[in-house]
């Protein structure tokens, strides 16, 4: 070491023995830190504060590892927003094209090259192509995921071209993530390694995880839980859990009386590993719930019209399979579509699939058309004849992994090919899972049977609250579907199990190494919940507030059921008060079909 670097740390750590500053000395090596700097950092990190005094305590070992451990996940957070920085390199640049000559501008004869969609887009502007058709006369205002090139590439990704390394990385990202939340919700200074022996309680975060030998066993049971830690937190060690028979349960919401877990759920306990080769939880922190949206705040969006919002809309819900497994005739649907061109809502939003590839009859083969023009048939050409007679509607589309109209079959999936609907501009195609808003009403949907799944793998440990959240007005906390919602939101995932189970992989066809794409929120503007909340499953359908969403489960189209959902003017209030989310049954036994084979072109 520099003699001069030694002169200094001496200087500035003279109170300290010579162990501790050997570490100091080691730290500003490694990490190229001045002594003054790192003692800057440590005092900020034993800085505690109280409504009577505030002191700074002393630097032991501990606060040394806690600081390495902030500075490595610091440079990890930095490197990876360096890499993603240079994919994005080529598109930063802004050039006014104007002020080039004619002769040196070769593409100025190219004026769609420059028509470039933003991120934020208003539903006025989207369709403004289709005001000389005298349809532009929407009355909602409807905001999407961006559609600019570099947001498109990146959602149509390769699938099946996964790395080990990707992937770890991925749910080690996902723990570290987690790991920060916990940290400064709780003012936790260090986390402890569940592997490692103490014999003092630690506080441990991780992933829930299958015992090897219990994997093929339908669900969680006591003494088949493992958990397993990040590599920068406990080197990735995964050890058996033992949850005691009084374990407390401290932060979760009044009334629930425990804890669900499932593989892949992230979970923060506190307890100990006495050396019997297994960690015992006495303590589950809960995960704190996401805070709501700016629209439940009260807070308005400057980048919005002042004026949208101030009309009542309506907007109908309906999720595939949209034809019952007897035949193609798409009879559910075609009895749908008979009220939606009497009502005309405002918002049809269709979940699919909508040629579905677990269709027995397709499975089978037993079909004179195509696909593709069956698709066309029973969804293009109705949507466009509605929206002809309904020029104040939209159309939103969100595909499924089942959907053979599809050209990607892996979740998180990218948005169905414009070329399929001729870019029709009233209709939307969205990927799966989406997050977007109409009216500033906050919506997330996905596709995935993430309920059922979850219902599935989910295993309950009862315990005693401790300093509870208090229940939202209409929030049901004993209710077990508005809980399975409530895994949702508080993972800030649509689909937090991992691995998906065996039997139901292929519903979902998880791609790990892009799983950023199935949070539910991201590090830029969107970091809040969604007001509502649409999972379409296979279990009874319902509409339910968790937290301050109301989700909204109306099962599928071919069992008869759909979603309507009113939403008033923004001077009704808060989200929820503006909202009316209701289940429909529909009578299809009347309708008459013509063939799949008749209707296709």
């Amino acid at each position: 070491m520099d003699k001069s670097l030694q002169d200094e740390i001496y200087r500035v750590f003279k109170e300290l023995d010579d162990k501790l500053i050997a570490e100091c000395a080691s730290i500003c090596q490694m990490y190229v830190i001045e002594p003054e700097d790192l003692l800057f950092k440590l005092e900020a990190l034993n800085y505690k504060s109280s409504s009577t005094r505030s002191e700074i305590s002393p630097i032991t070992m501990d606060t040394l590892n806690a600081l390495k451990t902030q500075i490595q996940q610091g440079l990890a957070k930095e490197n990876a927003a360096k890499a993603q920085t240079k994919t994005r390199g080529l598109a930063t640049a802004q050039v006014d094209r104007s002020r080039i000559p004619a002769h040196m501008n070769r593409s100025m004869a190219k004026p769609v090259a420059q028509a470039v969609q933003v991120k934020r887009e208003h539903f006025g502007e989207a369709s403004s192509a289709s005001s000389n058709n005298g349809i532009n006369t929407s009355k909602v205002t409807f905001v999407g995921p961006s559609m600019d090139l570099y947001a498109t590439k990146k959602r149509a990704y390769r699938y099946m071209y996964e790395k080990i390394s990707e992937r770890s990385e991925t749910l080690d990202q996902t723990i570290d993530d987690f790991a920060d939340l916990i940290r400064a919700h709780y003012n936790i200074s260090e986390f402890g390694d569940p592997s490692a022996a103490t014999d003092e309680e630690v506080t441990i975060i991780g992933r829930i995880t299958h015992d090897a030998e219990s994997a093929s066993m339908s669900k969680l049971v006591e003494g088949a839980i493992t958990i397993e830690s990040s590599r920068m937190l406990s080197s990735g060690a995964r050890i058996p859990l033992i949850l005691d028979p009084t374990i407390k349960i401290r932060g979760s919401v009044r009334g629930i009386g425990g804890v669900g877990i499932y593989p892949g759920a992230i979970v923060a306990l506190k307890g100990k590993n006495g050396g019997g080769g297994y960690f015992l939880a006495t303590e589950v922190l809960g995960i704190p719930p996401l805070k709501s949206s700016p629209a439940a705040q009260g807070i308005i969006d400057p980048k919005l019209d002042p004026m949208a919002s101030q009309n009542p809309a309506s907007m109908f819900v309906a999720c595939g399979p949209f034809t019952t497994d007897a035949d193609t005739g798409y009879k559910p649907w075609r009895a749908l579509l008979q009220q939606i061109k009497v009502q005309k809502p405002d918002v049809l939003l269709l979940i699919g699939p909508f040629v579905d590839a677990a269709h027995p009859k397709i499975k089978a083969g037993d079909l004179d058309v195509s696909p593709a023009n069956l698709f066309r048939a029973h969804f293009v050409d109705p949507l466009k004849a509605f929206l002809s007679v309904s020029p104040g509607s939209i159309v939103l589309l969100i595909p499924s992994v089942r959907d053979l109209t599809s050209n990607h079959a892996a979740f998180p999936q990218p948005e169905l090919d414009a070329s399929i609907l001729q870019s029709h501009p009233r209709i939307h195609l969205l990927p799966n899972p989406a997050r977007f808003t109409i009216n500033d009403i906050a919506f997330a949907a996905t596709s995935v049977d993430s309920l059922f799944h979850l219902r599935k793998e989910e295993y309950f440990k009862r315990g005693i609250e401790v300093e509870p959240l208090p229940a939202e007005v209409d929030d049901l906390p004993n209710d077990t579907m508005a809980n399975l919602c409530r895994h949702l939101l508080l993972q800030r995932s649509f689909y937090p199990i991992f691995p998906p189970p065996l039997d139901l992989s292929s519903e979902i066809n998880l791609d790990v190494s892009h799983f950023d794409a199935v949070r539910m929120v991201d590090d830029g503007d969107m970091d809040y919940a969604p007001d509502v909340l649409i999972l379409p499953s296979r279990l009874k359908q319902f509409a339910k507030v968790v937290h301050s969403t109301t989700t909204l489960n109306s099962s599928f189209l071919s069992k008869g059921t759909y979603g309507t959902i009113a939403l008033a003017p923004r001077s009704a209030g808060l989200p929820k008060n503006r909202l009316k989310v209701e289940v429909t049954r529909i009578e299809v036994t009347r309708i008459e079909v013509p063939s799949a084979a008749a209707t296709a072109p």
